[in-house]
């Protein structure tokens, strides 16, 4: 039995995650049903904050030789913004208990959608040079600024705990 291979497997299993978030305590017990955040988008989070640690590294001593330094920055820019976003889709179900299920999964989307064209289109102009990709990383950007309001309107819309 290979123990790594059920464990990867497992990772975004509901039993395994219900397990990791509720023995917090601090999250709503029915995370699994369609009262919180879709478990797509918590893994979803979760893969993008390890790649950011990847690609992190991969910048810091793959291309640090390769690139100049002004596109050594705009990797890492790049970099940075996927790390916080993935972090922010991961710190999603703690807000389960305030905010509207709807507008939490769709703040997820904005992030995800924000990490692909924002930070994508970083990586791309880095590596590439090729100044096409620049117009891109704006509508990234776009998609972050949106998802930071509609959060706030997912909390302000959501359940009350008075």
């Amino acid at each position: 039995r290979d123990d790594v291979s059920d464990w990867s497997s497992d990772v975004c299993s509901s039993d395994l995650l219900n397990k990791a978030i509720n023995n917090t305590g601090s999250v709503d017990q029915n995370l699994s049903n369609k009262q919180g955040l879709n478990k797509l988008w918590l893994c979803t989070g979760i893969l993008l904050a390890a790649t950011a640690v990847m690609l992190g590294a991969f910048g810091a001593h793959g291309l640090k030789a390769i690139l100049a330094p002004s596109a050594l920055t705009t990797f890492e820019i790049g970099v940075r913004y996927q790390m916080y976003h993935g972090l922010a889709i991961v710190a999603l179900p703690a807000l389960s208990a305030y905010g509207s299920p709807k507008w939490l999964n769709a703040v997820a989307a904005l992030f995800v959608v924000g990490c692909a064209l924002f930070s994508g289109s970083l990586y791309l102009l880095a590596v590439t040079g090729n100044g096409l990709f620049g117009p891109i990383t704006p509508l990234g950007g776009l998609c972050f600024i949106i998802g930071w309001i509609a959060l706030a309107v997912a909390v302000f819309k959501g359940k009350t705990n008075d």
